[in-house]
């Protein structure tokens, strides 16, 4: 699977691990800074993954009468 295909919770994951792995304080600099790298990358697609879903979450305004109304929001990326 493409690493961009990847669920939010296989990203998450993968990011735990590279925390854990930097917490230990036993990775080379060379692969600390590869795994920074990669968590930075990680970060950001859960953040796109995360604006994503709340688009496509219910809308909810005020009616006309100032009752809330729920509506689907539809968003095509």
């Amino acid at each position: 699977m493409n690493k961009d295909n990847k669920t939010f919770e296989e990203n998450m994951q993968r990011l735990e691990q590279i925390v854990r792995a930097m917490e230990r304080g036993d990775v080379p600099l060379e692969e600390s800074l590869k795994l920074f790298q990669e968590g930075t990358a990680l970060v950001a697609r859960c953040g796109k993954l995360l604006d994503n879903a709340e688009l496509q979450v219910t809308k909810i305004s005020a009616g006309s009468d100032g009752t809330p109304v729920e509506e689907v929001f539809d968003y095509e990326p």
